[in-house]
């Protein structure tokens, strides 16, 4: 995909800038007209542009706990009969999120000038908001339902944010017993393993093969340390800077999708993604064509991003949705399927949000069975190491008594 570089007129009148991501500037243009009717000038932006010295050092970032709590204050307090320009303006007041706080406040003096909410929050926040916000937002100011639509983003977003921190409490024990092993197994082999070379040395006794592996192990890694750190942040480093080119991004994204036991957490995150996403967006009132292109625009894995979005274009050409995903063939069979007979029984909301159910239970029972295989093997990894280690010295030891 290539980044343009956009100048546009808000509805209120005034000149905006930013940035898209989009397949040609066909595309990028209809991505844009989907926030501002008149697009003054779109050029794409050059390559050297996007150097790591012109990044913005942290950018800006959402705070997911933040973010959830100003959605659930929007359904409550508009659900109580407040207006809208005095709702943003008190959640404003409250917000502890900085960003948050900026665009709220930005977004209050625009809604009390006469400007919708959602066109606001679309120029405001764009490079901060969730695209699938934005556009329920909008869905729900147009329908009279804004109350609603804050709920239903809120239930939407929470639910993911669950499932991801019961992921990442999930990965905390074996992330702890790894980086305590290594630490260990440093220690041993940087301090303790020299110290009884220097004792074996002194008695001139011949060690065994497994107690001379042991010490050649410990004297590379005490005389090449720093080397060694070296390569591994150079190696770092250089995975994140071709993970930031197009071909490199794309490649990275398709490898995750074909390694053992995370490649199929992957594509059950994906398969979940689309089928939250789809759903929420059918049920804002968005039509299937707007819908998928959203979809394709959250979708966490960048290969599948873009061969979401391709299906747009399947479908203003008159192809069904699941015959699109089938030809596609980067979907789970059971999801295709499932689309295929929702759009077929014209149940395809509903369909949408039992599969995403389905897909969400998978997610979870896959990531509990993939770390139930990961804490045993970190442990017996650590015992292979840690025999290894006790073992040549008690053998170097036994040598050394031999000589004596």
């Amino acid at each position: 995909m290539v980044t343009y570089k956009y100048v546009a007129k808000s509805p209120g009148g005034s000149k905006v800038t930013g940035v898209v991501e989009a397949y040609n500037q066909l595309d990028a243009a209809d991505r844009v007209k989907q926030n501002y009717s008149i697009i003054l000038k779109l050029t794409p932006v050059k390559e050297e542009a996007e150097g790591l010295l012109n990044k913005e050092i942290g950018g800006k970032k959402l705070n997911k706990k933040a973010f959830l709590l100003m959605c659930s204050q929007f359904a409550t307090i508009l659900n109580s009969g407040v207006t809208t320009s005095r709702t943003v303006k008190l959640i404003a007041a409250k917000m502890s999120d900085k960003h948050l706080r900026k665009m709220l406040v930005k977004v209050g003096e625009d809604v009390e000038a006469g400007r919708s909410v959602s066109s606001s929050f679309a120029e405001r926040g764009s490079d901060l908001l969730p695209p699938t916000f934005i556009e329920t937002i909008a869905s729900g100011e147009q329908s009279g339902n804004l109350a609603t639509s804050f709920r239903t983003v809120y239930e939407h977003f929470d639910k993911q944010t669950k499932m991801s921190g019961k992921v990442r409490a999930a990965l905390a024990y074996p992330a702890f017993v790894l980086c305590l092993a290594v630490a260990v197994v440093i220690l041993l082999m940087v301090k303790v393993v020299p110290a009884l070379t220097a004792v074996f040395d002194s008695y001139n006794a011949e060690m065994p093969a497994v107690t001379k592996l042991l010490i050649a192990i410990s004297t590379f890694f005490a005389r090449y340390w720093l080397l060694i750190a070296a390569v591994i942040i150079a190696a770092f480093i250089g995975v994140k800077i071709y993970g930031k080119t197009e071909q490199g991004r794309m490649n990275l994204a398709k490898i995750s999708l074909k390694l053992p036991v995370v490649g199929n957490i992957m594509r059950l995150t994906s398969a979940s993604e689309f089928a939250n996403t789809m759903a929420l967006m059918l049920s804002s009132g968005m039509p299937l064509t707007r819908s998928i292109s959203i979809t394709g625009r959250t979708m966490s894995n960048y290969f599948m991003n873009t061969e979401v979005s391709k299906l747009a274009v399947k479908l203003e050409e008159g192809y069904p949705l699941g015959a699109s995903m089938r030809d596609a063939d980067f979907m789970p069979d059971i999801l295709v399927d499932m689309v295929a007979v929702g759009e077929e029984t014209g149940e395809l909301e509903s369909t949408l949000k039992t599969i995403a159910g389905y897909y969400d239970s998978e997610l979870e029972l896959a990531t509990q069975a993939a770390l139930a295989k990961l804490e045993p093997a970190l442990l017996l990894g650590l015992a292979v190491v840690a025999g290894f280690i006790v073992i040549a010295i008690y053998v170097g030891m036994f040598s050394m008594y031999g000589a004596m």
